[in-house]
């Protein structure tokens, strides 16, 4: 029986798919993002260890207002690619039963999902954290490349995409950048959709309780004018927003 190191699960309606979904958060992550709102999924050892079963009897409490709503199951983290064995035995427990499935990933770890993991996999969240090269390194402490191999990977095989970008003020503002991710999404043929999303300061409290600094504590949020800049330039490459 698979068993992973999980953090927690939770209900939501939104970014995470379509529909209301059960979002599984797994612990540990390869990246150290100046913005997460997770530091507590960093790493494994804070999380706890569960099995596939155990997972699934908690979705099973809620698969009728699941279905009926249209959603599904998303895992996410951290990084669910950290786990794929679990990661996988999971996806393809909810797909036999039937219910929609979406994996919320950076792509960093991209290679580790295998056709078996992806073949259960019904939606792939793609976060691309910024484009230019340096700026990811900065941002993130990781490669951009990997991220790219795999959205590149994703469409040769006819995946579905929904894009995620944080849009932080300074960091990812660029809109030559923007340019550059307009056009990389716009030749990918199974991206549905951009979700431009406003850097925020919810996991303050997170960092705080951690004992940890919160890197951007001085980032304003994005105004609705540089939000509109931003959706305005994937709307030109034909990509559409939210």
């Amino acid at each position: 029986m698979a068993t992973g190191r999980i953090h927690s699960w939770d209900l939501s309606t939104g970014v995470d798919g379509p529909g209301t979904r059960f979002v599984l958060f797994l612990s540990g992550c390869p990246l150290r993002c100046l913005y997460c709102a997770n530091p507590d999924t960093w790493h494994m050892r804070d999380g706890r260890q569960a099995t596939v079963d155990e997972v699934m009897r908690e979705i099973d409490k809620y698969r009728d207002f699941l279905t009926a709503a249209g959603g599904g199951v998303t895992v996410t983290g951290g990084e669910p690619l950290l786990q794929p064995a679990f990661t996988t035995a999971l996806l393809r427990r909810c797909k036999e039963t039937g219910l929609h499935t979406a994996v919320d990933t950076s792509g960093f770890l991209g290679a580790r999902a295998d056709d078996e993991l992806l073949a259960h996999t019904d939606l792939l969240l793609l976060d691309i954290k910024a484009f230019d090269i340096a700026t990811y390194r900065r941002l993130t402490g990781g490669d951009l490349a990997p991220t790219l191999a795999f959205a590149t990977r994703l469409n040769r095989l006819g995946k579905r995409i929904w894009i995620r970008y944080v849009l932080v003020p300074g960091w990812t503002d660029d809109l030559e950048a923007v340019d550059g991710l307009a056009g990389f999404v716009a030749g990918l043929e199974t991206v549905e959709r951009v979700d431009v999303l406003p850097f925020h300061k919810l996991g303050t409290a997170k960092y705080e309780a951690l004992g940890i600094p919160f890197p951007l504590k001085d980032t304003p949020t994005p105004d609705a004018q540089l939000t509109g800049q931003v959706r305005e330039r994937f709307h030109q490459r034909g990509v559409v927003t939210y």
